[in-house]
């Protein structure tokens, strides 16, 4: 049967209304007050009749829903503004470029210096400018291996200041066996509030919604009074 929806409840709520009205009517047969669901009318009507009443049965936790829709759409904008990435911060690139140039030019050099001293040593062994030239490959190539080695430490701290974040979306476990408090950041405050009001929202609509409607639906269809008794007995 086609559901009316209430003017302040999203499409994307609706799903949430049915689960609560379903929870409510699962546990009807333990509710004292719900006690002729399922005889007086089945589970299956009374689950028709308020999703026909949609509109009554959420007005009356349209505070609570408002709250909620209001946190949703901050944390759903929070989540989409784009926030500075750590390399981002001043003197980070020409850091990077520094790390990355030294070991290329140095190595350049490296090579140049070798190649040169080592052809003039070969050609005149006696003339000092050769072993000289392969005394500042040496040099500049311990100096590009210790460039390199710079680097690998600058990615594998990189690497270590990153894996927090990683790890803080899910957060270590506390002994309760949730994520602890430890391990939640900032990040996970409109997660909690989130939360927290759809919580609200749920209980005040299954408490002054769905379960006086469910009572009031049962009372007017409640078994009729037998007629008098003709001899006043």
């Amino acid at each position: 049967m086609h559901m009316n929806v209430a003017p302040h409840l999203l499409t994307e709520d609706r799903a949430e209304y049915e689960r609560v009205l379903d929870d409510a009517l699962s546990t009807a047969h333990a509710r004292p007050d719900l006690a002729g669901a399922g005889t007086r009318l089945t589970l299956a009507q009374l689950r028709a009749l308020t999703l026909n009443a949609t509109t009554l049965v959420t007005s009356a936790a349209a505070a609570e829903y408002d709250h909620f829709v209001k946190v949703r759409e901050q944390n759903r904008a929070d989540l989409r503004t784009p926030r500075p990435a750590p390399s981002d911060r001043p003197g980070a690139g020409v850091v990077a470029i520094f790390t990355v140039m030294v070991p290329v030019l140095a190595g350049a050099a490296a090579v140049i210096f070798l190649l040169v001293g080592g052809v003039l040593h070969a050609l005149a062994p006696t003339v000092v400018f050769g072993a000289t030239l392969l005394t500042a490959g040496l040099v500049f190539g311990a100096v590009a291996a210790a460039g390199l080695l710079c680097a690998a430490a600058g990615l594998l701290v990189t690497a270590l200041r990153n894996s927090p974040v990683e790890v803080s979306a899910g957060g270590p476990l506390s002994a309760a066996g949730g994520p602890s408090s430890a391990g939640r950041g900032a990040s996970a405050a409109p997660d909690d509030e989130l939360s927290r009001a759809r919580e609200a929202w749920r209980r005040a609509l299954l408490e002054r919604g769905i379960l006086p409607f469910l009572r009031d639906v049962l009372a007017a269809t409640g078994p009729p009074t037998g007629p008098p008794d003709p001899t006043g007995s």
